[in-house]
């Protein structure tokens, strides 16, 4: 059981270019969004055995994001649905150099709500959850940063181990806590899954060999870099695998990234090899960017496979 905590959220998506939600204009949505629970959802389609914790409001768009996740596999016991808070939102302008800008609604909302750590921990043994992901849009919220950091300190003692896919996103960085937390769970993550901006934050100036290195040696089973239209590059402890991207056309990159780390994640916990794993995921990323809204481009591994073939 792979398990993913953090935001749930509906999106709202600008049809103009270059507006950077200053104008008015028309948008598309809602579509279910929230970087965890797009992960939860590929992870679902690909293992068949995950679980989310979380919160929606007791309204229309608290419905979308919670029947999808429940239609695709997940496991919604530590989702509370709360009456006196709306589900939280995101809206996005791209811009025509393919940069996004975000308005998020996730302190005022039922997304910074999470069940107390210790009933997460208990359920997370019942359940038999063997890794929890974390995506670093989730530490945004200080009372979501304090349950999180609270599971990944649990985790020492216990049988789950912990992801981390920095995600860093300005909007939500109120204060330096955000960064020293993301750091803190990088140190003891079984997987480390940055992007190249991630990457270009943390460890500015550095190769990825020179701060990947370090990260194995310390106990990270497998570092991959994520670079978007430049394909991906991941280390173990004896391999370092470099893959291009796929010529695609992009719709829609947001959540590619998070459907990217949920397949390789889940093909490796369920014991593929690492090539495998990273093949497959840097395929999933590209079908991804394909579709219009960030979770409607996951898809199985049937579906893979046969984009791999056709390859």
């Amino acid at each position: 059981m792979i398990a993913s905590i953090g935001e749930l959220l509906v999106e709202f998506i600008c049809r103009d270019k270059d507006s950077r939600n200053l104008v008015p204009a028309d948008y598309s949505g809602p579509y279910p969004s929230g970087a965890p629970g797009i992960f939860i959802d590929q992870v679902a389609r690909i293992a068949g055995k995950a679980l989310f914790v979380g919160a929606v409001g007791e309204d229309a768009f608290g419905r979308v994001i919670y029947d999808r996740l429940l239609a695709s596999g997940v496991d919604m016991r530590l989702v509370d649905i709360i009456p006196d808070l709306p589900t939280g939102t995101a809206h996005v302008a791209y811009n025509s150099d393919g940069s996004r800008h975000f308005v998020f609604n996730i302190a005022a909302s039922a997304a910074a709500r999470l069940p107390h750590g210790h009933k997460i921990y208990a359920a997370f043994y019942v359940a038999e959850v063997r890794l929890l992901h974390v995506s670093g849009s989730a530490l945004g919220s200080q009372s979501c940063r304090d349950e999180i950091m609270m599971l990944a300190a649990m985790a020492e003692d216990s049988e789950y181990r912990v992801s981390i896919d920095p995600n860093i996103r300005p909007e939500l960085m109120k204060d330096s806590i955000y960064l020293q937390c993301v750091q803190q769970l990088i140190t003891g993550a079984t997987y480390v899954l940055p992007s190249d901006a991630d990457a270009d934050l943390l460890w500015p100036g550095q190769t990825f060999e020179r701060w990947a290195s370090p990260l194995i040696a310390a106990g990270a089973r497998a570092v991959v870099l994520k670079r978007g239209d430049r394909g991906c590059i991941g280390m173990t402890a004896t391999e370092t695998l470099e893959l291009p991207a796929h010529p695609v056309t992009v719709i829609d990159p947001t959540g590619a990234g998070d459907c990217f780390c949920a397949t390789f994640v889940a093909l490796m916990e369920a014991g593929h090899d690492f090539r495998f794993a990273l093949t497959h995921a840097n395929a999933a990323g590209a079908l991804a960017v394909q579709s219009l809204g960030p979770m409607e481009g996951n898809c199985g591994l049937p579906a893979i496979q046969a984009f791999l073939k056709g390859q």
